[in-house]
């Protein structure tokens, strides 16, 4: 079972992706934080394999939850999911230590392949996974 923790400050982003995720066979939602700032603590209570992190949010962004995140849990993987097309910003998730870039505007089952690809340990960056277009 792949456990999913959702960082979004939009609650309507939020209980989407949590509603597509429940109902995928071996994913399961195991939290959600509205502000980065929230990461760190939800994430030691409910163990995550994945965050699924937006960059932009009130407070802490995306971008430093990561940072933190990963200097106290570094085999989470963070698969950035947000709105933002700017390639700066996917060179910035990179270097933070996500480990994949998801545009928003992609069809649900290119979230769902790019949760599962890594989780089993790949790279998901936009235009290269699998032949899925909007990824």
């Amino acid at each position: 079972m792949i456990r999913v923790l959702i960082v979004d400050d939009h609650p309507f982003i939020r209980l989407g992706v949590a509603t597509l995720l429940a109902q995928a066979d071996g994913i399961a939602v195991v939290g959600e934080c509205s502000d980065g700032s929230e990461v760190l603590d939800v994430a030691i209570t409910v163990d995550p394999d994945v965050v699924l992190m937006d960059i932009h949010m009130p407070g802490t962004s995306g971008l430093d939850a990561t940072r933190a995140l990963l200097k106290t849990r570094p085999t989470v993987r963070v698969l950035m999911f947000t709105a933002s097309m700017v390639a700066g910003h996917i060179e910035e998730a990179a270097s933070a230590g996500a480990v994949g870039y998801l545009f928003k505007g992609g069809d649900a089952q290119a979230l769902l392949i790019a949760v599962r690809a890594v989780a089993a340990g790949q790279a998901v960056w936009p235009g290269d996974v699998m032949g899925v277009s909007g990824i």
